[in-house]
């Protein structure tokens, strides 16, 4: 029936023509007619609707760009996070207030029985004047539990959120006050409790306080701060490349407080325009030490906690050409053990300086003809008498226990694998605890050591591969246990140690685990690529989800390439494993190799091979690849050969399609640094060296060398706010590829940072240019042998 037709006719209009009974009856048939209609219609609509696109986009096997960055459809559920107890067994979590949808709870658990008890409630952390409880941030405790230090109102510092509001509770009187007296809102820094809980010490405004918990009284220890010097915080350079944000340590007794000092006067200041701010640009300038130019001035120092003069600690050297990349009180309130970096980075200098006369004496050095890598694994035994230490002296990364004095060294771990970080420490049963992944170097599992080097155990059981991450508690008898596969994404157990019994499963992303078991995939492939000598290269491949091996596919590499990274992972990452899913829907084959020079578990040469030629060596490890890749596997169209990576990746991306042009017809660079001289002094120089001594190196390592070259498709994409890698990179190898009359393609994000995030919309935006940059360019679909695309 012509529905629209039926309902032309007005209502009282006969079917039948003019008689009444006839009009009567003609009512009666259109009434029921259209209460049929109306009832049986609608809902043959709905059920169209369920059976065609409405569901198909709730179960739907194929991925889009709204699914993946739009919808939460993917999100992994977090547990925690959780914080172990000192003075008592147990942890505690966040947990949202019941009837309270503002506030959260903190709960504590106990891992033995799995109860819950609200330790406290969001009620007692409503500030006075005020209805609605603090956000928390981030808090910690008080050595016996009685205070609450929690962090909040906080403000981004460069890639952190490290400026902010303190308060303290305090659980006996139920106390709730603010720290820092008068100070402007989300200005303090670090707060943290002194060890008998009497005080509190912060930076702000580039100085360091002290308060009295009980009188609200603050002292100023250090007056001058300034914006060129920084007490008890970092600039950019320290805190990017050497993870330095918290700048200031409280002596065991609570007596004295030991802090860095950097002074940036004299350090070139790099400028960044903020044209979306307003009618007019904004402009934010800070101290940035590019390659070859002058580092901040560093120094150390001990301050009593009732204020005086600041005793500086007599280390050797040019405090600017020289780094203080670690520094802590030395398991007593009398010495402080500090770590020093020469400007090349070879030299480790482990030093023991007395607190009181400044005076500094070494006791270790760790040299490596490269680079030596700075770690946090230093941790104190046997009363103070010796400390624990990774070192690649013998070729692959392990741990030993030096004495004190450094004359004496016990091997812990053994054998021809790397240890890739220290869990803990049980000295009380002589266990180490680490990860490693002896024989397959995507992987993590954790292994423990006996302290006196004679023997090695895997704890992770042998059935899980993948990657497996651990949050121990003080007394290593339990873990909170994260476990995720490159396609299966993480659940997270609370494991009974060494057993590694799975007492509970904390979160289970069981409905995570459906919606991705339910995508139209095929199982990821881990291999290994041999370029030449012997070389093995490790790698991935995701593959279209209709593969056929007898047609030939476009194939995209995913690179990083650098010293800091490792692409070639069997973990979760969720929405870029998605993209790239998404890809291979659309009849991408996908997949990354990682390169000598990499920071695999593969031993020191491995990794450090790439010494003084970053984009060289791995420029040439990764075309080898691709030449080995399309003559083992026939499904792969070497006309159609595509690469894309972010950061390193995108310099990597940028040196492929220009050093080999006839192997790759289209990159994708996300944020690069075309020239190696633009970037920081400490990445840079540790990798490369200096400048001056590394001409050729710095020259033929940086991509916009070899511009001239350049015959494919290129997408360059950059955040002009980016405080990291400068998009002035950017601009120069635009301006360069114009004077080479070079076509290209390139995005600006106005005053977004290096990950390309602030904003509303970015990342989806982002990602749906890649896609379609992608799809224009490197056109997806199978081709026959012989014949055209099938698509």
């Amino acid at each position: 029936m012509n529905r629209k037709r039926l309902f032309s006719r007005p209502f009282g209009e006969c079917f039948h023509g003019p008689r009444k009974s006839n009009c009567i009856k003609g009512r009666a048939i259109y009434f029921i007619i259209f209460l049929i209609l109306t009832l049986i219609v609608p809902l043959q609509a709905d059920e169209a609707k369920k059976s065609s696109g409405e569901k198909e986009s709730k179960a739907s096997p194929l991925l889009t760009i709204d699914r993946i960055f739009d919808s939460k459809e993917f999100d992994s559920k977090r547990f925690g996070p959780a914080r172990w107890l000192d003075h008592r067994s147990g942890y505690t979590t966040l947990e949202k207030a019941k009837g309270k949808p503002d506030g959260r709870d903190i709960v504590l658990h106990d891992p033995e029985t799995g109860q819950k008890e609200v330790l406290v409630p969001s009620r007692l952390l409503v500030p006075a004047g005020e209805s609605a409880p603090l956000g928390i941030d981030d808090y910690s405790w008080s050595k016996d539990g009685s205070l609450l230090l929690i962090f909040t109102n906080t403000k981004r510092v460069w890639r952190k959120n490290t400026r902010g509001d303190y308060w303290v509770l305090d659980l006996s009187s139920r106390e709730l006050r603010k720290l820092g007296g008068d100070a402007k809102p989300s200005t303090l820094m670090f707060a943290k409790l002194s060890p008998d809980g009497s005080r509190a010490a912060y930076a702000r405004d580039n100085n360091i306080y002290v308060e009295d918990l009980h009188s609200g009284k603050y002292t100023k220890l250090t007056k001058d701060g300034s914006a060129a010097v920084i007490n008890g915080t970092f600039d950019w350079v320290y805190e990017e490349e050497l993870s330095l944000r918290d700048g200031f340590r409280w002596s065991p007794d609570g007596a004295s407080i030991a802090y860095w000092q950097i002074d940036t006067e004299g350090v070139r200041e790099f400028h960044l325009l903020n044209n979306t701010a307003g009618l007019y640009p904004q402009l934010k300038t800070f101290p940035y030490p590019k390659t070859g130019e002058m580092n901040s001035a560093c120094r150390v120092g001990v301050v009593g906690v009732e204020g005086g003069k600041t005793k500086w600690m007599t280390i050797p050297g040019d405090p600017r050409n020289h780094y203080i990349a670690r520094m802590d009180w030395a398991d007593n309130s009398d010495e402080l053990v500090i770590q020093q970096l020469n400007r090349l980075q070879n030299t480790n200098l482990i030093m023991l300086a007395d607190a009181k006369s400044g005076e500094a004496r070494t006791i270790m050095a760790e040299r490596d003809d490269a680079w030596v890598d700075v770690h946090n694994e230093l941790e104190w035994l046997d009363d103070g008498e010796a400390f624990t230490w990774l070192s690649e002296r013998d070729g692959w990364r392990h741990l030993y226990v030096i004495s004190r004095t450094g004359n004496k060294t016990k091997l812990v771990t053994r054998g021809d694998f790397d240890v890739i970080g220290v869990e803990r420490i049980d000295e009380d049963k002589g266990w180490a605890y680490f990860l490693a992944s002896p024989d397959n170097p995507s992987h993590r599992y954790l292994y423990r050591a006996s302290l006196n080097g004679r023997g090695t155990k895997r704890i992770t059981p042998v059935d899980q591969q993948g990657t497996h991450s651990y949050q121990m508690s003080p007394d290593a008898r339990w873990a909170i246990h994260t476990y995720s596969t490159f396609e299966k994404p993480p659940v997270i157990d609370l494991v009974r140690l060494p057993g590694h019994e799975v007492v509970r499963t904390l979160k289970k992303n069981a409905k995570l685990h459906k919606k991705v078991e339910a995508l139209s995939r095929q199982p990821v492939e881990f291999f290994r690529v041999d370029v030449g000598d012997g070389t093995m290269l490790d790698g991935y491949c995701m593959k279209p989800t209709e593969f056929d091996p007898g047609r030939k596919y476009p194939l995209l590499f995913h690179v990083y390439g650098e010293p800091a990274g490792q692409t070639v992972t069997d973990r979760w990452s969720g929405s870029r494993y998605l993209w790239h899913l998404m890809l291979t829907q659309k009849g991408y084959i996908v997949m990354s190799v990682d390169n000598r020079g990499t920071a695999a578990p593969r031993g020191r040469d491995w990794r450090k091979i790439v010494y003084r030629q970053v984009g060289i060596l791995s420029s040439q490890d990764q075309a080898a690849a691709t030449r080995a890749i399309v003559e083992e596997r026939p499904y792969v169209d070497a006309e159609r050969i595509g690469i894309w990576g972010w950061s390193g990746g995108a310099s990597m991306s940028l040196n492929m399609i220009f050093r080999y042009p006839d192997l790759y017809r289209t990159a994708m660079s996300v944020a690069p640094v075309p020239n190696q001289r633009y970037y920081d002094t400490i990445y840079q120089e540790r990798y490369m060296g200096l400048p001056g001594d590394n001409v050729e190196g710095y020259r033929d390592g940086s991509p916009i060398t070899h511009a001239d070259k350049l015959k494919g498709n290129l997408l360059i994409v950059h955040g002009t706010g980016d405080d990291n890698v400068h998009y002035q990179g950017t601009e120069a190898l635009i301006s360069e590829l114009i004077a080479l009359d070079k076509p290209f393609t390139m995005m600006a994000y106005p005053n977004r940072s290096h990950s390309i995030s602030e904003g509303v919309n970015t990342r989806r935006h982002l990602y749906a240019m890649l896609t379609r940059y992608l799809e224009e360019n490197l056109p997806p679909g199978p081709k026959s042998i012989t014949g055209p695309s099938d698509e």
